[in-house]
């Protein structure tokens, strides 16, 4: 069973990679971001508040129910949600054994699975057969989410307002008491800043095939 690790702070463009990766190699993909945008979004949508801790539980509880692919998800008050309540250590340990799960038995009986997030080289599947630590500097991350929201239509305003939401959910993801967003110390580290996905695909591809 093999298990790739893909770590990174949000518009890094670890999901796309892994999205490949996995395709690349026929193993299973799970998104972990997605599961607490979940919880997230079910704390809106219940009209709870994300950071308060028993509402975010109650949430994290009902997550097998969530519609993964809900594009809501996707959108940004979700996941300045799905920040909140991962800081949360109950929700954390909730999703803790969901996730070790599908890294131990990928789903559809896959020789391997692909899993990313902030904290899979660190606290889901320390024992990784790989790690890769995505990065880019804020202001590109900022302007890649600005064009998968709005294209070419948006405004500098919508720019301003998401690079600030992102600067925001950084200091939070690395300065939690709980699985802060950090590179395994084994982990190798990919910027993307000035790569295209390709590119990095390619780079990475090296690092798992040595």
């Amino acid at each position: 069973m093999t298990i790739i690790a893909i770590d990174g702070p949000a518009a890094s463009g670890k999901g796309t990679l892994a999205r490949k990766l996995a395709a690349h190699f026929d193993y299973a993909h799970l998104d972990t971001g997605a599961l607490y945008r979940a919880v997230g979004l079910i704390t809106l949508r219940s009209g709870g508040n994300p950071e308060d801790e028993a509402d975010a539980v109650a949430a994290a509880q009902k997550v097998g129910e969530m519609d993964l692919t809900d594009p809501e998800l996707r959108t940004e008050s979700t996941g300045a949600a799905a920040s909140k309540v991962a800081a949360i250590p109950e929700v954390r340990r909730i999703l803790l054994d969901y996730q070790r799960g599908f890294a131990a038995n990928p789903p559809g009986g896959k020789a391997g699975a692909v899993l990313d997030g902030r904290d899979i080289g660190t606290v889901i599947c320390p024992g990784a057969d790989h790690k890769i630590f995505i990065t880019a500097n804020v202001e590109t991350r900022a302007k890649r989410r600005f064009l998968e929201l709005f294209g070419e239509n948006g405004s500098t305003a919508d720019y301003e307002k998401i690079l600030a939401e992102l600067r925001e959910r950084d200091d939070r993801d690395m300065n939690r008491s709980t699985a802060p967003l950090k590179p395994a110390e084994n982990a190798d580290l990919l910027d993307t800043s000035n790569s295209d996905i390709e590119a990095v695909f390619q780079k990475a591809l090296k690092l798992i095939n040595g």
